[in-house]
Protein backbone atom coordinates (compact mmCIF):
# COMPACT_ATOMS: atom_id res chain seq x y z
CA UNK A 1 0.00 0.00 0.00
CA UNK A 2 2.81 2.42 0.89
CA UNK A 3 4.54 1.70 -2.42
CA UNK A 4 1.33 2.39 -4.30
CA UNK A 5 0.85 5.67 -2.45
CA UNK A 6 4.45 6.64 -3.11
CA UNK A 7 4.16 5.92 -6.82
CA UNK A 8 0.96 7.92 -7.02
CA UNK A 9 2.56 10.91 -5.32
CA UNK A 10 5.62 10.71 -7.57
CA UNK A 11 3.38 10.68 -10.62
CA UNK A 12 1.57 13.77 -9.33
CA UNK A 13 4.86 15.56 -8.77
CA UNK A 14 6.06 14.70 -12.27
CA UNK A 15 2.79 15.91 -13.77
CA UNK A 16 2.96 19.11 -11.76
CA UNK A 17 6.52 19.73 -12.85
CA UNK A 18 5.70 19.04 -16.50
CA UNK A 19 2.76 21.46 -16.42
CA UNK A 20 4.84 24.23 -14.86
CA UNK A 21 7.75 23.69 -17.25
CA UNK A 22 5.47 23.64 -20.30
CA UNK A 23 3.68 26.78 -19.18
CA UNK A 24 6.90 28.69 -18.51
CA UNK A 25 8.29 27.76 -21.92
CA UNK A 26 5.14 29.05 -23.63
CA UNK A 27 4.99 32.22 -21.52
CA UNK A 28 8.63 33.07 -22.24
CA UNK A 29 8.17 32.39 -25.94
CA UNK A 30 4.87 34.22 -26.53
CA UNK A 31 4.29 36.38 -23.47
CA UNK A 32 2.11 35.63 -20.47
CA UNK A 33 -1.03 37.37 -21.69
CA UNK A 34 -0.84 35.76 -25.13
CA UNK A 35 -1.00 32.21 -23.76
CA UNK A 36 -4.24 30.78 -22.39
CA UNK A 37 -4.72 28.01 -19.86
CA UNK A 38 -6.18 25.95 -22.73
CA UNK A 39 -2.93 26.46 -24.66
CA UNK A 40 -0.89 25.15 -21.74
CA UNK A 41 -3.19 22.18 -21.19
CA UNK A 42 -3.04 21.25 -24.88
CA UNK A 43 0.74 21.51 -25.01
CA UNK A 44 1.06 19.36 -21.89
CA UNK A 45 -1.56 16.91 -23.21
CA UNK A 46 -3.93 17.22 -20.26
CA UNK A 47 -7.42 18.62 -19.89
CA UNK A 48 -8.12 22.05 -18.42
CA UNK A 49 -9.84 20.51 -15.35
CA UNK A 50 -6.73 18.40 -14.77
CA UNK A 51 -4.51 21.48 -14.98
CA UNK A 52 -6.68 23.35 -12.49
CA UNK A 53 -6.46 20.45 -10.05
CA UNK A 54 -2.73 21.17 -9.84
CA UNK A 55 -2.73 24.96 -10.18
CA UNK A 56 -5.63 27.13 -8.96
CA UNK A 57 -4.84 29.93 -11.42
CA UNK A 58 -2.84 30.67 -14.54
CA UNK A 59 -0.48 32.81 -12.46
CA UNK A 60 0.29 29.90 -10.15
CA UNK A 61 1.80 28.03 -13.09
CA UNK A 62 4.62 30.57 -12.88
CA UNK A 63 4.68 31.40 -9.21
CA UNK A 64 4.34 27.93 -7.71
CA UNK A 65 8.13 27.69 -7.46
CA UNK A 66 7.95 30.35 -4.75
CA UNK A 67 5.93 27.99 -2.58
CA UNK A 68 9.16 26.20 -1.61
CA UNK A 69 10.47 29.47 -0.16
CA UNK A 70 7.39 30.52 1.78
CA UNK A 71 8.65 29.09 5.05
CA UNK A 72 12.27 30.14 4.52
CA UNK A 73 12.23 33.31 6.65
CA UNK A 74 10.27 31.54 9.39
CA UNK A 75 12.69 28.62 9.40
CA UNK A 76 15.77 30.88 9.53
CA UNK A 77 14.40 32.81 12.49
CA UNK A 78 13.18 29.70 14.31
CA UNK A 79 16.52 27.92 13.94
CA UNK A 80 18.83 30.88 14.61
CA UNK A 81 21.65 30.50 17.15
CA UNK A 82 21.32 31.65 20.73
CA UNK A 83 21.83 35.37 21.11
CA UNK A 84 21.13 36.24 17.47
CA UNK A 85 18.21 38.51 16.68
CA UNK A 86 15.72 37.77 13.89
CA UNK A 87 17.05 40.70 11.88
CA UNK A 88 20.65 39.51 12.23
CA UNK A 89 19.70 35.95 11.29
CA UNK A 90 17.91 36.99 8.11
CA UNK A 91 20.66 39.48 7.26
CA UNK A 92 23.36 36.80 7.53
CA UNK A 93 21.32 34.35 5.47
CA UNK A 94 20.71 36.91 2.73
CA UNK A 95 24.42 37.75 2.51
CA UNK A 96 25.26 34.06 2.21
CA UNK A 97 22.63 33.67 -0.53
CA UNK A 98 24.12 36.64 -2.40
CA UNK A 99 27.53 35.00 -2.23
CA UNK A 100 26.01 31.83 -3.69
CA UNK A 101 24.23 33.85 -6.42
CA UNK A 102 20.95 32.29 -5.29
CA UNK A 103 18.22 33.26 -7.80
CA UNK A 104 15.87 34.13 -4.94
CA UNK A 105 18.09 37.16 -4.17
CA UNK A 106 17.82 38.46 -7.74
CA UNK A 107 21.62 38.37 -8.00
CA UNK A 108 21.85 35.67 -10.64
CA UNK A 109 22.79 36.41 -14.23
CA UNK A 110 21.91 33.02 -15.68
CA UNK A 111 19.87 33.84 -18.83
CA UNK A 112 17.01 31.57 -17.79
CA UNK A 113 16.73 33.21 -14.38
CA UNK A 114 16.86 36.72 -15.83
CA UNK A 115 14.18 35.79 -18.38
CA UNK A 116 11.96 34.38 -15.64
CA UNK A 117 12.33 37.48 -13.50
CA UNK A 118 11.68 39.73 -16.48
CA UNK A 119 8.43 37.85 -17.04
CA UNK A 120 7.51 38.22 -13.38
CA UNK A 121 8.23 41.92 -13.02
CA UNK A 122 6.72 42.93 -16.37
CA UNK A 123 3.37 41.17 -15.91
CA UNK A 124 0.87 42.97 -13.70
CA UNK A 125 -1.23 39.91 -12.86
CA UNK A 126 1.85 37.97 -11.76
CA UNK A 127 3.00 40.76 -9.47
CA UNK A 128 -0.49 40.99 -8.06
CA UNK A 129 -0.72 37.25 -7.44
CA UNK A 130 2.68 37.35 -5.71
CA UNK A 131 0.93 38.95 -2.76
CA UNK A 132 -0.72 35.57 -2.07
CA UNK A 133 2.71 34.02 -1.53
CA UNK A 134 4.05 37.03 0.35
CA UNK A 135 1.09 37.00 2.74
CA UNK A 136 1.86 33.37 3.56
CA UNK A 137 5.51 34.23 4.25
CA UNK A 138 4.41 36.93 6.65
CA UNK A 139 1.93 34.62 8.36
CA UNK A 140 4.51 31.88 8.94
CA UNK A 141 7.19 34.27 10.19
CA UNK A 142 4.75 36.05 12.50
CA UNK A 143 3.76 32.69 13.99
CA UNK A 144 7.40 31.95 14.86
CA UNK A 145 7.76 35.34 16.53
CA UNK A 146 4.53 34.88 18.46
CA UNK A 147 5.86 31.54 19.71
CA UNK A 148 8.70 33.55 21.26
CA UNK A 149 6.17 35.65 23.20
CA UNK A 150 6.09 38.60 20.82
CA UNK A 151 2.64 40.22 20.87
CA UNK A 152 0.57 39.33 17.75
CA UNK A 153 0.46 42.86 16.32
CA UNK A 154 4.17 43.42 16.88
CA UNK A 155 4.96 40.00 15.40
CA UNK A 156 2.96 40.71 12.25
CA UNK A 157 4.39 44.19 11.78
CA UNK A 158 7.93 42.86 12.20
CA UNK A 159 7.27 39.99 9.79
CA UNK A 160 5.84 42.37 7.19
CA UNK A 161 8.97 44.56 7.34
CA UNK A 162 11.38 41.63 7.19
CA UNK A 163 9.63 39.92 4.28
CA UNK A 164 9.28 43.20 2.37
CA UNK A 165 13.00 43.95 2.68
CA UNK A 166 13.94 40.55 1.27
CA UNK A 167 11.63 41.01 -1.69
CA UNK A 168 12.67 44.59 -2.46
CA UNK A 169 16.35 43.69 -2.34
CA UNK A 170 15.61 40.89 -4.79
CA UNK A 171 13.84 43.28 -7.14
CA UNK A 172 16.71 45.77 -6.99
CA UNK A 173 19.23 43.07 -7.82
CA UNK A 174 17.12 41.86 -10.75
CA UNK A 175 17.10 45.41 -12.13
CA UNK A 176 20.88 45.34 -12.09
CA UNK A 177 20.87 42.08 -14.06
CA UNK A 178 18.29 43.45 -16.49
CA UNK A 179 20.49 46.51 -17.06
CA UNK A 180 23.31 44.24 -18.19
CA UNK A 181 25.49 43.97 -15.11
CA UNK A 182 26.96 40.60 -14.25
CA UNK A 183 26.29 39.09 -10.85
CA UNK A 184 29.95 39.50 -9.97
CA UNK A 185 29.92 43.19 -10.93
CA UNK A 186 26.74 43.85 -8.96
CA UNK A 187 27.68 41.85 -5.86
CA UNK A 188 29.39 44.68 -3.90
CA UNK A 189 26.42 47.02 -4.38
CA UNK A 190 23.99 44.23 -3.51
CA UNK A 191 25.85 43.58 -0.27
CA UNK A 192 25.89 47.30 0.56
CA UNK A 193 22.14 47.55 -0.06
CA UNK A 194 21.46 44.51 2.13
CA UNK A 195 23.64 45.89 4.93
CA UNK A 196 21.83 49.23 4.81
CA UNK A 197 18.34 47.73 4.61
CA UNK A 198 18.79 45.30 7.50
CA UNK A 199 20.56 47.97 9.58
CA UNK A 200 17.51 50.20 9.17
CA UNK A 201 15.31 47.40 10.47
CA UNK A 202 17.68 46.56 13.31
CA UNK A 203 17.48 50.11 14.66
CA UNK A 204 13.85 49.48 15.57
CA UNK A 205 13.14 45.76 15.57
CA UNK A 206 16.11 44.68 17.70
CA UNK A 207 14.52 46.61 20.53
CA UNK A 208 11.20 44.82 20.10
CA UNK A 209 12.15 41.25 19.23
CA UNK A 210 14.00 38.69 21.35
CA UNK A 211 17.40 37.24 20.59
CA UNK A 212 17.51 33.51 19.92
CA UNK A 213 17.29 31.23 22.91
CA UNK A 214 19.25 28.44 21.22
Amino acid sequence: MENTTGLRENKKLRTRGRLAATALELFLERGFDAVSVADVAAAAEVSKPTLFRYFPSKEDLVLDRFADHQDEAARIVRDRPAGRTPVAALHAHFLAALADRDPITGLCDHPGVVAFQRLLYSTASLESRMSHYTDREVELLAAVLEAESVRPLAARLAAMHLVAVRHELGRENYLRMAAGQSADEAHPAAVADADQAFAMLADGLDQALPAGAG
